[in-house]
């Protein structure tokens, strides 16, 4: 088959299987900038490549999920958690017969703004900057405007809009970025639950009774539980969503990892630690921005210096936060040489 057919012929298979509610390949709106087309690969497809391959992408195997720097190979990763969400959005678009290329690539896509030490570090970040931060709008501006050196990966505004709407508060364009939005939720409270068992601060028992009942004993059963009240709410109609009681026990389920995982004691301790560093570097970097890496300078005479301070901070893995840290506040040993 010749190279050129190969594209027509995705969507010709889309306009077969695909649900009428679905996005279509071949039916999107385009990108902010024109580009001569790929003859083998659909726009989605290409999207998902971009990502793939993109800094941003490679950088989130070493930022936190839940547990900084945990002491252990089988934690969570933003990385495993943006692989988790692509997987469960991919199932879910299959059984309802939506677009799994659009699903993944917004999936790949959807934290890749994300900052070092989890969702403590979009907190700190977002009161020490005037304009505020949320993991969402950065991770737009990641694919829109720093990637590739600040000329951005150019994806398709579906792509673009299921990034920026992933939370359960945005609206997606389209049912494939609510499949995302769902996977993200389903993703998380499992797999920090599995965190938190490993790391032995619950065990599954702990868990209340009501919940177990509806969602299952184990991640296995609560994955399975969700994705297939998914499919038996949405089948064939034009929306995304649980059953009622399974989204409610997934809601019961995420206010208890609230109160014993994400807001205990311990963890506010790792939270302190986090927040003394980066607001430490938030200030010197606003006031020394001649010590900003090239390609944020770049960007100064456009954004705002808070606004490329946070670009910056927010882009560093974990360990690359301590080592700054420690580069420009802690003091360097030192000895005499022996002749003096």
């Amino acid at each position: 088959m010749e190279k050129k057919c190969l594209k027509e012929r995705t969507y010709a298979i889309e306009e077969l299987f695909l649900s009428p509610y679905a996005c279509k390949s071949s039916q999107t709106r385009g990108r902010l900038r024109e580009e001569q087309p790929c003859n083998m690969r659909t726009e989605f497809q290409r999207d998902r490549d971009r990502i793939i391959y993109c800094k941003a992408f490679l950088r989130l195997k070493n930022k936190t999920q839940v547990f900084f720097s945990p002491e252990g190979d089988h934690y969570v990763t933003r990385l495993t958690h943006t692989l988790d969400v692509a997987q469960i959005a991919r199932s879910i678009a299959r059984a309802l017969s939506l677009n799994e290329d659009l699903c993944e690539a917004i999936a790949l896509g959807h934290d890749l703004g994300h900052t070092p030490f989890g969702h403590s570090g979009e907190r700190i970040l977002n009161s020490l900057s005037p304009s505020g931060f949320e993991h969402n709008v950065q991770s737009l501006r990641v694919v829109d405007v720093l990637e590739k050196d600040g000329k951005g990966l150019n994806l398709t505004f579906e792509v673009r809009d299921g990034i920026l709407n992933h939370r359960k508060s945005g609206e997606p364009a389209t049912l494939e970025g609510k499949c995302v939005s769902v996977a993200d939720r389903i993703a998380y409270i499992n797999h920090d639950l599995d965190d938190a068992v490993r790391a032995g601060i619950l065990t599954e028992k702990d868990v209340p009774a009501d919940i177990r009942a509806v969602l299952g004993d184990s991640s296995k059963q609560r994955i399975n539980t969700t994705i297939t009240s998914v499919f038996n709410a949405s089948n064939g109609k034009n929306y995304v969503r649980m059953e009622k009681p399974v989204e409610e026990a997934c809601e019961a389920l995420r206010s208890f990892m609230f109160d014993h995982v994400y807001f205990t004691e311990q963890a506010r301790g790792e939270e302190e630690r986090a927040q003394r560093m980066l607001t430490a570097m938030y200030g010197f970097f606003t006031e020394n921005t001649d010590k900003l890496p090239p390609t944020f300078i770049k960007l100064l005479g456009e954004y705002s210096v808070e606004q490329v301070v946070c670009d910056y901070l927010s882009s560093m893995t974990d360990r690359y936060a301590v080592y700054t840290f420690n580069k420009i506040f802690v003091p360097k040993g030192w000895t005499l040489n022996e002749s003096d």
